[in-house]
């Protein structure tokens, strides 16, 4: 193998924190014995506070600095998906590493459209198989009930996309090489334009930072009981989530939910309340740490996963256990 090339993503002009979770898991399949070196690959507008010291993992860092390239791309991401074919075709490495994120999950298979290769979506890990000196790949199937591993066909790139939370960041400071690559010329063929861009203001802890998670679903019968799982969460210095039965109804906005079809997370602690634990939801919390239920229902599925579990109604077990968080955080 000659290298593995990981799109990294930048944000508010620092390297973001699934960037180095990518340079982790490239550091996984270099243990494993491939060759060739990782390069971490930066796309925006201005990337001059940018260091290899922000790199650790990476032998070198390869800045693509162009207008085009602001806020992940021009809209469609036709910018960033012309700028790694250029960087491709320049460096031919054998891996390519994106996020599953926003950027990644678009930018990803376009790019693997546009080289004729394979794409793995949404892994959970990865692998070298030494029998076939490819790299095989674990993601979520049915739904989330099982894990399957895949291997890539043919002899061209390996693209997949990294499920945020399920690799740990390297520690310490990079001592790669930083270069520059001009991508002028490829993103000159670029057919999209922003228009404008609309931020969606939040207060507190991003559910993706979020170190204590507090989720309701559908058990909660309504709207107004997401109120107390606020108050508990400000007391734990964490963020509200939901299942996605309870976005559904119209209790919160989508940007709350967890799950195959909303947000993974990675909590220390996910306290889930009134929530099934169907295996869609179960899919969003394979980085979790420790998961406390309280479900009236002694036989949901929430339990199995659960460390601990309380079987009972919410509206009577909640406000005890607030009170207690309460008390002990003095």
């Amino acid at each position: 193998m000659s290298g593995i090339l990981v799109i990294g993503e930048v944000e508010n002009g620092a390297l973001s924190a699934v960037s180095g979770e990518l340079l982790a898991a490239a550091g996984k399949l270099v243990d494993e014995g491939v060759s060739g070196g990782v390069s971490l690959a930066l796309m925006g507008d201005d990337l001059t506070g940018i260091t290899a010291a922000h790199a650790p993992g990476a032998d070198r860092v390869i800045l693509m600095s162009n207008p085009a390239l602001k806020d992940g791309g021009t809209g469609g991401y036709d910018a960033p998906v012309l700028a790694a074919a250029a960087l491709n075709e320049s460096t031919s490495p054998d891996v390519i590493l994106f996020a599953k994120t926003d950027f990644g999950a678009v930018t990803g298979p376009r790019l693997a459209f546009k080289l004729g290769v394979p794409v793995a979506q949404d892994c959970v890990d990865v692998a070298l198989d030494s029998e076939t000196g490819r790299v095989a790949v674990t993601r979520p199937v049915f739904g989330g009930n099982a894990l399957a591993v895949y291997g890539f066909n043919g002899d061209g790139a390996q693209i997949a996309t990294i499920r945020p939370g399920v690799f740990d960041p390297i520690e310490g400071e990079g001592s790669g090489t930083v270069e520059e690559f001009d991508v002028s010329a490829a993103v000159a063929a670029v057919r999209t334009t922003l228009v404008e861009t609309v931020l969606q203001e939040s207060e507190g802890v991003r559910l993706e930072d979020a170190d204590v998670i507090i989720s309701g679903g559908r058990g909660l019968g309504g709207p107004e009981p997401f109120e107390q799982l606020q108050e508990l969460a400000n007391i734990l210095g964490g963020a509200v989530g939901a299942s996605r039965a309870a976005c559904d109804a119209g209790w919160v906005d989508h940007s709350y939910q967890i799950g195959l079809t909303g947000k993974s997370v990675n909590p220390t602690v996910y306290v889930s309340i009134g929530i099934s634990g169907a295996s869609q939801h179960m899919a969003g919390l394979s980085g979790a740490r420790n998961i406390v239920a309280i479900n009236k229902d002694g036989d949901a599925n929430i339990f199995k996963s659960a460390r601990f579990g309380v079987v009972g109604d919410w509206e009577k077990v909640l406000p005890a256990f607030t009170a207690t968080v309460r008390d002990l955080a003095g």
